[in-house]
């Protein structure tokens, strides 16, 4: 019997999505299938196999070794895995033993870019069957579990602010190599600063179809392309979906977006905030709702003509208030993204909300009769890992549900209400969601831990680096 069907690892719709996936497979010219996992960071790692081989793969599982598990974004492994428990108190993770990954059926693509490949995201497994604990789908799928035995689904969408760039050297000599290594070298596509003008969507045209044509041949619920304020500055937005999907389309969404522009000699960036002169910082606007799952109405939608939300939504809402601080870790996860919270600067810094106000962290959209009805955290960036950012949604909002918090007044002036600052650095992120009692039952305290002992590894390295302020600042003065 295959390990899928020993350990019960999928549901009648992934089965039935298998049996799909096989017969596409045999009518289709695709010779080889990429297994992929989302690590810690969001990033998609994973192995490819010719298809014969995936096939059986595809219930047996694909070995991968875990120290994948164990690395910060430099790829450095941070954790001493040849030691007891592998550095995690688990014997499971010693030794950079192998752990399976899994295959969702329903995730299956053909990669338009890629010649004759097949494309699917897995789930991680120790070879005893039980789930991996660090693995960040298994995390968010826990959260949307206890969102439905409150009697709601969750309904999300996305808009997400990149960069591309035009590829001038690639920086692969010998001594460019390194963890990380040098960064390439690049053009601007715009100059920026005509925001949504269509001279400025006209002269990126030829880019914006390249990325379209392969986004939608993904199925990938786009909605608009558009030309953002800053330099070399894109914006997609996607239609809302339930449950998991913004969440894998988000994973693919990044990766396909980096892999197409790589192939045409330009270079695609997720980073926040770009070392380029005159840059406007990306962020990532979340968009999220909840449906009854009886009978698939907004939870959100209020009766009350003069209320914003629903009791539902306000609880919710509130919620997500009450663990701001502590989220905005797993929302922004890196350095770079804590450059983005400014005053006056379409971006938040504190924790409010407002009703159709860009410059509150939580800006509530629709009211009464709008099945649209939702909140939009605009707090994000797009390099987040989205199980962990919409996992830490859900939990916090479910609290504000559980525990009937009521809603602080909104802020119609957002950068002069007085309301709990947001974390000026990633180090004062990590603190608040070490010390987030609701997110760290949510995903577990050993989760919490482990994130946060990788962001800690990040943030020493930084501080170890001279930086070109403080050569300019101290060198000749003293």
């Amino acid at each position: 019997m295959s390990f899928v069907k020993t350990h019960g690892l999928w549901t009648d719709a992934q089965n039935a999505a298998f049996a799909q996936l096989l017969e596409r497979l045999k009518e289709s010219a695709v010779q080889v299938v990429r297994f992929s996992f989302p690590d810690q960071h969001g990033l998609l790692r994973g192995k490819t196999l010719v298809v014969a081989d995936a096939i059986k793969a595809f219930e047996s599982g694909v070995t991968l070794t875990s120290t994948l598990l164990a690395k910060d974004t430099s790829h450095r492994t941070v954790f001493p895995v040849f030691t007891a428990g592998g550095g995690f108190g688990m014997p499971e993770m010693q030794g950079a033993c192998d752990t399976l990954m899994i295959a969702d059926p329903q995730t299956f693509r053909i990669l338009p870019w890629a010649p004759h490949t097949g494309w699917v995201l897995c789930d991680l497994y120790f070879p005893n069957g039980r789930p991996v604990p660090f693995g960040t789908r298994h995390l968010f799928r826990r959260a949307l579990e206890r969102l439905a035995n409150q009697g709601f689904e969750l309904v999300s969408g996305l808009e997400v602010e990149f960069h591309v760039f035009k590829l001038t050297n690639p920086n692969m000599k010998p001594e460019h190599s390194g963890q990380p290594g040098l960064p390439p070298d690049v053009e601007l596509l715009s100059h920026g600063y005509q925001y949504l003008t269509e001279l400025r969507y006209d002269a990126v045209d030829h880019v914006m179809e390249m990325l379209r044509n392969g986004i939608h041949e993904l199925e990938l619920p786009v909605r608009s392309l558009e030309v953002e304020y800053g330099p070399s500055q894109f914006e997609f937005t996607f239609a809302p979906t339930k449950g998991i999907k913004s969440a894998d389309d988000m994973i693919l969404f990044r990766s396909a977006v980096k892999q197409i522009c790589q192939r045409n000699g330009y270079h695609a960036t997720f980073m926040c905030r770009p070392r380029i002169p005159n840059v406007v910082s990306s962020g990532w606007h979340l968009h999220q709702s909840l449906v009854h799952i009886d009978n698939g109405s907004n939870a959100f939608m209020p009766s009350d003509a003069t209320a914003p939300l629903s009791s539902v939504g306000q609880a919710y809402l509130a919620g997500l208030l009450a663990h701001a601080q502590a989220a905005t870790a797993l929302s922004t996860p890196t350095i770079n993204g804590y450059r983005r919270y400014r005053p006056y600067s379409n971006a938040p810094d504190r924790a409010n909300w407002g009703c159709d106000n860009r410059g509150v962290m939580l800006r509530v959209l629709g009211g009464p009769n709008d099945p649209a009805t939702r909140v939009e955290n605009r707090v994000g960036e797009p390099t987040a890992n989205p199980y962990l950012y919409f996992g830490s949604q859900v939990l916090s909002g479910l609290d504000g549900l559980q525990r009937k918090l009521e809603l602080a007044p909104s802020a119609d002036t957002p950068y002069e209400t007085e309301a709990q600052s947001l974390p000026r650095s990633l180090g004062d992120a990590l603190d608040a969601l070490r010390a987030d009692e609701c997110l760290r039952e949510g995903f577990g305290g050993a989760f919490i831990d482990y994130f946060c002992k990788l962001k800690e590894a990040e943030i020493n390295r930084f501080n170890l680096e001279v930086t070109d302020w403080e050569h300019r600042e101290y060198f000749e003065t003293f």
